[in-house]
C-alpha cells in the first residue's frame, strides 16, 4: 500500500531535460533514474500507486541516492520545487518503510544538544588519551567511516560578545552540530557583528532546525522543531544563520506548517526574517574593508546556499574585502562535494565518487585554505584532504577569515 503525499508542483514539469547535467548523480551515472527528471517521473508513478514503495527496492534506492542538494532548481525554467517535492516523498518511504537504525539514531542525537556534546567530549578524551587512535585498528570500515567524519574535537565552545551601545541586535541559530564542534565558530561570528554594533542577543529556547529530519522524511520530529523555533525566534528582528542547510531549511518553515491553522503566519513571518551571515554582513558592511591576511584561499559554494538561498555573490564579495587576500575559483565550485547531511554515510561509494573530483579541483588551487558555509561541507572537505595527506590545508568558514582580518585592523 502506497502512502498519500503532497505532489504539488510536480505537474510543472515539462520534461525539458535542463536539470540532468546540473545533477551530481546523473553526471556519475548518465541513467535517466538518478536523474531529477527520472526522479520526478517516479514521484508520479508513486502518488498515482503504479509504484508500491513497500516492494519497490529499486525506486526506493534511486530516491535515496539524491543528495537534495537543488541544483536542479536553480536551472529549472518551470519552477519546479523539487526540494519540497524529495522531502514530501522521503516522508512517504519513511511512513511506508521506516527509517534505518543508523538514520534514527542520528536523528535522536542531533535534535537533542546534551548527546552531541556527550559525545564531543568523549572523542575528546580519547583523542587525548590516543585510544581513539587505537581503537581504529578495530573498527569495522563502516564505523572507521563514520570516525573519519566525525566533527573536530577539543574546539572552543560559543561564547557570548558584548557590545558596547549597539546600533542593531540579532538572533543566532546555534544548531546542533554547529552548537557542538563549531562553537568557536558562532563566537566569530558574533566578534564579526560586534565589529559593525551589532549585538548577538540570546534566545535560549531554540532548538536544532529540523532539516536534517525533513531531508531523511521524519516530517513529524521537523515539524516539532519548527514549531520550537518559531515560538523561540517569534520577536527577533533578523534570525542569522551561519549554516547554509540549517538557514535554507528555516526558510521554508512556512511551507512545512502550511496546514498548520495557529503556526502558518507565524512561520511565515519567521522565514520572512532569516538571514545568511553572508547576506547579512554584505548588507550592512557599506565600503569597509576587512583588515589584511596574506592568504590564497579557494571557496565552495555550499549547496543549500548556492541552489537553495542563491546566494554566490556575497561570500565572495566580503572575501574581496580582505586586503591581501587572494581569491582562486576552484573548478564546478557549486557542485556538492559529497555531505549533503548524513549522505556521506548511507550513501559512501557516490558521496566518495563526488569528493574526489571535488578534492581535485581544491588541490589545482593550490591553497593555503578552504573556505565554505556550512558545517557538513567544513566536516567532507576536511576528510578528503586528510584522505590525501593535505591535513595542513584547513577548511575555514568564511566567519573565520573575517575575524582573522579584522584582528589585524
Amino acid at each position: 500500500m502506497t502512502t498519500a503525499f503532497d505532489t504539488t508542483g510536480l505537474e510543472r514539469c515539462i520534461h525539458c531535460g535542463l536539470c540532468l547535467e546540473a545533477c551530481p548523480t546523473y553526471k556519475i551515472t548518465q541513467l535517466e533514474t538518478e536523474s531529477p527528471r527520472g526522479r520526478l517521473h517516479l514521484m508520479g508513478a508513486i502518488a498515482d500507486r503504479r509504484i508500491d514503495l513497500s516492494r519497490s527496492d529499486a525506486t526506493v534506492l534511486h530516491l535515496d541516492r539524491c543528495l537534495a542538494c537543488r541544483a536542479c532548481e536553480a536551472v529549472c525554467p518551470s519552477g519546479v520545487p523539487y526540494g519540497r517535492l524529495i522531502e514530501e516523498t522521503r516522508a512517504a518511504v519513511a511512513q511506508a518503510r521506516g527509517i534505518s537504525p543508523l538514520g534514527q539514531l542520528l536523528l535522536w542525537s542531533v535534535s537533542r544538544p546534551w548527546v552531541l556534546g556527550a559525545m564531543n567530549a568523549v572523542l575528546s578524551i580519547s583523542e587525548r588519551t590516543g585510544l581513539r587512535r587505537l581503537a581504529r585498528r578495530f573498527l569495522s570500515p563502516r564505523l572507521r567511516r563514520l570516525d573519519a567524519l566525525a566533527p573536530p574535537v577539543g574546539r572552543p565552545q560559543y561564547r557570548p560578545v558584548q557590545v558596547e551601545s549597539p546600533r542593531s541586535s540579532v538572533a543566532l541559530l546555534l544548531g546542533c552540530v554547529m552548537r557542538a564542534s563549531y562553537g568557536d565558530v558562532h563566537t566569530a561570528t558574533a566578534r564579526v557583528l560586534a565589529h559593525f554594533g551589532v549585538e548577538v542577543v540570546e534566545t535560549p529556547d531554540q532548538a536544532c532546525c529540523g532539516a536534517l529530519h525533513a531531508h531523511a522524511g521524519n516530517k513529524e520530529e521537523a515539524i516539532r522543531l519548527a514549531k520550537r523555533n518559531v515560538a523561540a525566534f517569534e520577536r527577533a528582528d533578523v534570525i542569522l544563520v551561519n549554516a547554509a542547510g540549517c538557514g535554507a531549511h528555516l526558510k521554508s518553515y512556512a511551507h512545512l506548517l502550511e496546514d498548520r491553522p495557529n503556526w502558518a503566519a507565524r512561520a511565515t513571518a519567521l522565514a520572512s526574517r532569516v538571514r545568511d551571515v553572508s547576506e547579512f554582513l554584505e548588507t550592512i558592511a557599506g565600503d569597509e574593508t576587512f583588515g589584511e591576511l596574506a592568504m590564497r584561499v579557494t571557496y565552495q559554494d555550499p549547496c543549500h546556499l548556492a541552489h537553495a538561498q542563491g546566494i554566490r555573490a556575497e561570500p565572495r564579495a566580503l572575501l574581496s574585502r580582505v586586503r591581501g587576500l587572494e581569491l582562486v575559483e576552484m573548478a564546478n565550485a557549486d557542485v556538492c562535494c559529497g555531505s549533503a547531511g548524513f549522505y556521506n554515510l548511507a550513501q559512501p561509494d557516490y558521496a566518495d565518487r563526488l569528493l574526489e573530483p571535488k578534492i581535485d579541483a581544491i588541490l589545482a588551487t593550490r591553497p593555503d585554505a578552504v573556505v565554505t558555509g556550512n558545517p557538513g561541507c567544513m566536516l567532507q572537505l576536511a576528510a578528503g584532504l586528510r584522505s590525501r595527506g593535505r591535513e595542513g590545508i584547513p577548511v575555514l568558514h568564511l566567519v573565520e577569515v573575517l575575524d582573522r582580518a579584522l584582528e589585524t585592523r
